[in-house]
């Protein structure tokens, strides 16, 4: 195979551009840093879209509007329900929620109805942050009894008060985690430790908590073991936890009973309303028919406050 030689020729132009590919590859090719941007450049800030832009501004306008208090939807209400989000963020949503209601209604069913829609959407968000409060609620008080113990084996161990609830914060789950923490934060920032105790406990709504405080109280004036003080309160509180589960059980089909009346007739409703457009039409045609349905919100709300008080059950 001489110099002149096609092959060679080929392997050579061939060689070059691997050559040149290779050069490429090791030296030119830009390097990409493991490190994020957002690392990288602190001050950079990444580039919103039309839209994120927009709701940022509105919840800015909203937050200079509604102030410190957050209005309906103020920040202790927000962190008794578990939501993350701030007053204006809820306030924009809720707003949002009330324009999209308002249309819905309005162009299927009637424009007075979309009105009331409308209207009636801030107040059922206030009922699901209420629901998702009582709900928090009733977890902490489930979670109460392995926090007792977790705090005994704290104390018994040599450990403090505070170093036992903070050691209770770390291996707990929400919403005991939270709140325990917040205990700490509180003292950490000069607050006593009494007073951020008993503020957990009127959060939470619990009584079985404020014994705990008491106890600690107690504890910090006279002394004594509290650890064994504890462990009678642990006690107390499991049979008033079985307590409560009898009661539950008993009354759950009374809750049942009071769902079905309350979802009946709105079922029903929306079912005459596929099924039979003209028989509904009435009632949303003829200023008698809108009277009506105004009539029947206003029962309806008086009927199922009477029946949620039926069926809970202080004790």
């Amino acid at each position: 195979m001489t110099a002149d030689s096609p092959v060679v020729f080929l392997s050579a132009v061939g060689m070059c551009f691997a050559a040149l590919f290779l050069v490429f590859l090791v030296v030119l090719k830009p390097r990409h840093s493991a490190i994020p941007l957002n690392r990288r450049r602190p001050s950079a800030h990444p580039e919103l879209s039309v839209f994120s832009r927009v709701t940022e501004t509105t919840v800015t306008a909203v937050d200079g509007v509604i102030g410190e208090k957050g209005g309906l939807y103020n920040k202790e209400t927000l962190y008794n329900a578990g939501i993350k989000s701030s007053p204006a963020e809820v306030t924009v949503f809720v707003l949002a929620a009330s324009v999209v209601s308002a249309v819905v209604v309005g162009v299927s069913l009637h424009p007075v109805l979309g009105i009331l829609a409308a209207a009636a959407t801030p107040l059922v968000a206030k009922l699901v942050l209420n629901m998702r409060t009582n709900r928090r609620r009733r977890k902490f008080d489930s979670q109460l009894p392995d926090t007792i113990q977790t705090l005994i084996g704290g104390l018994r161990a040599g450990h403090s008060v505070m170093r036992s609830i903070d050691a209770v914060a770390v291996d707990a789950d929400a919403p005991t985690s939270e709140e325990l923490s917040r205990i700490i934060n509180e003292t950490r920032i000069g607050k006593d430790a009494q007073h951020a105790i008993e503020d957990a406990a009127h959060r939470m709504d619990s009584e079985d908590f404020e014994w705990i405080a008491q106890a600690i109280q107690i504890h910090r004036e006279v002394g004594g073991d509290l650890a064994e003080v504890l462990e009678h309160v642990a006690e107390t509180i499991r049979e008033r936890s079985e307590i409560k589960g009898m009661i539950r059980s008993l009354s759950a089909e009374g809750i049942m009973s009071a769902f079905i009346l309350m979802g009946l007739p709105v079922a029903i409703a929306v079912l005459f309303r596929f099924i039979n457009p003209t028989y509904m039409a009435v009632l949303v045609e003829h200023p008698l028919g809108i009277a009506m349905i105004v009539l029947s919100v206003v029962m309806y709300a008086i009927g199922g406050f009477w029946l949620s008080r039926m069926v809970k059950i202080k004790f």
